[in-house]
This record gives C-alpha cells, sequence and structure tokens, in this order.
C-alpha cells in the first residue's frame, strides 16, 4: 500500500508517520513525506521524503501521477496564520485541497484521502451542542478554506473521484515544541511552558471552554479514519472526532494537581481581545455518538494528558 502525507514535517504530520511505520494495521509498502521543506528521513527502506510547495502549478499533478492508495491531507497554514496572511491560507487550505483532489480524480479515483479539519469551521449562533450535520458558519479565514475544502472531499467522493474522509480535530493539546501561530495555541503554552519552568501568558477568561484532543489521540483517530470502509462513513463524510470539553480554570487546575501550585503560578493572564473573540467563537460540547460507533477514541481526562505529555514529551527533542 501506498501512502502518502502532507505536511509530514510538522507536528502531527511527523507522529502520523511514525505510528504508519510502528504501530498502524494499515500495510504500508511505501510511505512518501511531504512538505514545503523536505521532512526528517527514518531509517526505514519505505519511505521516501519530499519537499513540494503544494500551492505551485502542477505540484498535485506530480506528486499523485504515479498513484497513490491513502493520502493523508494535513499540509496547512493555522489559523491565526491564515487570518494574517488572507491569501496564503486561501491557496494552502483551499487551493492546495482542490488541487489535489483533482489530480486524484485524474490519477487515483480509488485513493482514501484523509482531510483533517477543525472544529473552528463552526462558529456564530450555534446549538447548545454541535453534532456532524450541524450547518458550518465560521469566523474566521481558517475555518472558511477549511469548510469549503470539506464540501469539497464530499462532492468529489459522492461522484466516485476519491474516497474521501473528513475528520474535525479539537484543539490538540499538550503539543510539544514551541508556540504555532494558532489561535489556539495557548491551550498547550499555558502546560508547557510551565513544565518547563517558564512563564505562559494565557490570553482568554478562565471560564472559556475548549474542546481538546491529545497528540497522541489525534494520531490514532487520523489513521483510523483510513481503515474505514466508504460504507461505514455513508454519503456525508465529515465527523467531529471525540474530545474533553475543558475549561482554562481546570486546565490550569489539572496542572497544579500534577506540578503544584509553583508551576501552576506561572501562568499569568492578560485578554487578547482578537484571540479570546476568536476563540469563544468555536463550539465546546459536541455530540460525538457517530464518531465512537464508527471506532473513534477519545481522552480520559486532563490529568492523564499532561501526564502522558510528560512521559513521552517533556525534555526530549521535538521535530517540527
Amino acid at each position: 500500500m501506498k501512502v502518502i502525507i502532507t505536511g509530514a514535517a510538522g507536528f502531527l504530520g511527523s507522529r502520523v508517520a511514525d505510528f504508519l511505520l510502528n504501530e498502524s494495521s494499515l500495510s504500508v509498502t511505501k510511505l512518501v513525506l511531504v512538505d514545503v521543506t523536505k521532512p526528517q528521513s527514518r531509517p526505514d527502506i519505505r519511505v521516501h521524503t519530499l519537499a513540494i510547495d503544494l500551492g505551485a502549478e502542477s505540484a498535485a499533478e506530480d506528486l499523485l501521477s504515479d498513484g497513490a492508495d491513502v493520502l493523508f491531507h494535513l499540509a496547512a497554514v493555522v489559523s491565526g496564520h491564515a487570518e494574517a496572511d488572507f491569501d496564503l491560507g486561501l491557496r494552502v487550505n483551499f487551493d492546495a485541497t482542490r488541487n489535489l483532489l483533482e489530480a486524484a480524480r485524474r490519477y487515483a479515483p480509488a485513493l482514501r484521502f484523509v482531510f483533517t479539519s477543525t472544529v473552528g469551521v463552526f462558529g456564530g449562533t450555534l446549538p447548545q451542542v454541535v453534532d456532524d450535520f450541524t450547518a458550518t458558519t465560521p469566523q474566521n479565514s481558517y475555518g472558511i478554506a477549511k469548510a469549503m475544502s470539506e464540501l469539497l472531499v464530499n462532492d468529489y467522493s459522492r461522484r466516485g473521484y476519491v474516497d474521501g474522509r473528513v475528520v474535525r480535530l479539537p484543539t490538540i493539546s499538550v503539543r510539544a515544541g514551541i508556540a504555532n501561530k494558532a489561535v489556539t495555541s495557548f491551550a498547550s503554552g499555558i502546560i508547557r511552558e510551565p513544565l518547563n519552568g517558564e512563564r505562559s501568558i494565557c490570553p482568554v477568561p478562565l471560564e472559556q471552554e475548549l474542546w481538546l484532543m491529545s497528540p497522541g489521540t489525534a494520531v490514532q483517530n487520523i489513521v483510523h479514519a483510513a481503515t474505514l470502509s466508504s460504507s461505514e462513513f455513508g454519503p456525508w463524510r465529515c465527523v467531529n472526532l471525540p474530545g474533553l470539553c475543558v475549561a482554562v480554570r481546570d486546565m490550569v487546575s489539572a496542572l497544579r494537581t500534577i506540578a503544584g501550585d509553583q508551576v501552576a503560578a506561572l501562568v499569568t493572564y492578560e485578554i487578547d481581545e482578537n484571540i479570546s473573540r476568536m476563540v469563544a467563537s468555536f463550539p465546546s460540547k459536541f455530540n460525538t455518538s457517530r464518531a465512537l460507533s464508527l471506532g473513534f477514541v477519545m481522552d480520559t481526562n486532563f490529568v492523564d494528558v499532561i501526564r502522558n505529555y510528560i512521559k513521552y514529551d517533556l525534555n526530549k527533542p521535538i521535530n517540527n
């Protein structure tokens, strides 16, 4: 089975690659890792690395002209960056996705196309609990591009051009490494930095609730999406992944439980109106019964999420 990962030099992309090589039930015979900068190679003859700008003309065709069985499309410009640079966000988050779908239609119509979307496709006036079929009304450019891409994946799948599946990721916490330009980056920073003895500024109110998932669970779920049949997904290919609804104050409380008062005191609070407004537009309560019935998994509690971060990621070198 030939598998391609876009965004393979990124935090999740790199971990999906390692999971496929070492833990997945998918029988991978060739793994092509793609990013705008060449991803880190692995000591495995199945691995091939490519530096490709997917926004460039013919890049998608070059990537898929020899066919593929599964493509994990993780390449993206994150929320804060897409808001600051509209043209770049649209080119990477929408145009590249459309180009990949069109190339798959031409060269690999049976391709299992796994697209990572976001709960940021929701916004505005929402029901108290969001489900897979709630209308997407995003309030930011990142969510707009992802929502448009979701519709394309669904239509290309309906027409038989690809076998698409869309997983809407919660905010990932705790991300190892350094802060990125996502507006929800603080959800990792208020845990990661204090555990490293550094101060971290929280830009949203303590009562702000977030829909969270740990990196390890996210990787399992992304790969699981490729193992399901199209009939299991049905005509609507979008699924909200199971997460934890956690208020910021409870995140800091979990940090205090594990690391003590002095570490928790390294979190300070300084409201950023733009970040706070965008984060407040994201829903935090979901009905994920469909995802659970399809075999997607969830974290148990945020204390265990922090413990797993300490066990597997704290003070270890990270490839971002």
